[in-house]
């Protein structure tokens, strides 16, 4: 990829270039990332035997868990450690992948010893899960898009396809007929809402003065992107295959399993109804085994200023504070599984 912090990977389509160090710009300011020799983001490596007296998780996750603006400490993961004396985090969230990615993403790096497994699953995931192309920018800001593993359900279950990653990216028009490309990475509801601000207001001037003063989030009240889509019924095909995706892995898990749903900021700042996707993961953790935490009601807990503050002005990606009202949501969930394995 053209990318210096990223490096293409023939099973899961990319990971992060291993052994990089450097500043990703970002309206925050930029950010600095460190990268270790498996190519995610951590200050040590991933060793396969983990040290004696300790607790070790794999968390999997998209750029919420990565920490896409933030740096490798301030994370929620890496909090966690600081907060927990004896546990030990290997991070391996990756910007813009799908669970379907993360899974390949674990067959590939997770045969570790370990003692949970933690899949960090962001609410808009069905659309990547449910694609074969990701769109991107390329170094000179134009569109490509660039292909995917992905998985679909055949006759005799999940079936993987795009082994391996096609590496070289195509255009639009190139593209298959159907291709079911994904949003580019970012928050779908928080793009939608700024297109509907284009069409109301479209002079630039206008539109700037209006993200100024937060009307980007009236605007997205008024187009009422209201759910995450797919979330609407257990039988909706795109859960299905989400939910058929995490089925599997948690079967083929040696350990247990915690899910945790990240919510969008539309559902933390209570701009739309969030009861169709939980009970989606209800369903799922009880049909599963897995234990489940649901963030959401400790991020309730906090003003509406304080939770505005999670995210930052234009960016819909989790701030130093959201990571540390992340952190504080999951210390008790760990304490206890930690206290239960001792």
């Amino acid at each position: 990829m053209w990318q210096s912090h990223l490096s293409y990977h023939p099973r899961i389509g990319y990971t992060y270039t291993p052994r990089f160090k450097g500043r990703l710009p970002h309206e925050s300011g930029g950010y600095l990332i460190r990268t270790n020799a498996s190519g995610f983001r951590a200050d040590r490596d991933f060793t396969d035997e983990k040290p004696p007296g300790t607790f070790r998780a794999l968390m999997f996750g998209d750029s919420q868990t990565a920490g896409l603006g933030v740096g490798n400490a301030q994370r929620f993961s890496d909090l966690l450690e600081k907060a927990l004396p004896g546990l030990h985090i290997h991070n391996h969230g990756l910007d813009g992948v799908g669970t379907d990615q993360l899974y390949l993403a674990w067959k590939e790096f997770g045969q570790v010893q370990h003692d949970l497994l933690v899949l960090c699953v962001y609410v808009e995931d069905i659309a990547r899960v449910n694609s074969r192309f990701l769109k991107f920018q390329d170094a000179e800001g134009k569109e490509v898009f660039y292909a995917k593993p992905y998985f679909d359900i055949g006759s005799d279950g999940l079936a993987l396809n795009h082994i391996p990653v096609p590496k070289r990216p195509v255009s639009r028009e190139e593209l298959p007929a159907d291709p079911a490309p994904a949003p580019a990475q970012g928050n779908g509801a928080y793009r939608m809402a700024r297109a509907a601000l284009r069409v109301m207001l479209p002079h630039p001037a206008l539109r700037k003065a209006a993200k100024d003063l937060g009307l980007i989030d009236l605007a997205q009240k008024v187009t009422a992107i209201q759910r995450a889509p797919g979330y609407e019924s257990a039988d909706n095909p795109g859960w299905r295959l989400l939910a058929d995706i995490i089925t599997r892995w948690i079967a083929e898990s040696p350990v247990p399993v915690l899910i945790v749903p990240i919510p969008n900021w539309t559902f933390v700042e209570q701009s739309a109804d969030p009861e169709g996707y939980r009970a989606r993961y209800r369903e799922l953790a009880a049909a599963t085994g897995a234990a489940l935490h649901d963030p959401l009601p400790d991020l309730w807990s906090y003003t509406p200023e304080e939770r505005r503050a999670f995210r930052f002005k234009s960016d819909p990606h989790l701030t130093v504070k959201g990571h540390q009202a992340m952190a504080r949501s999951l210390t008790p969930v760990f304490e206890t599984l930690m206290r239960e394995k001792a």
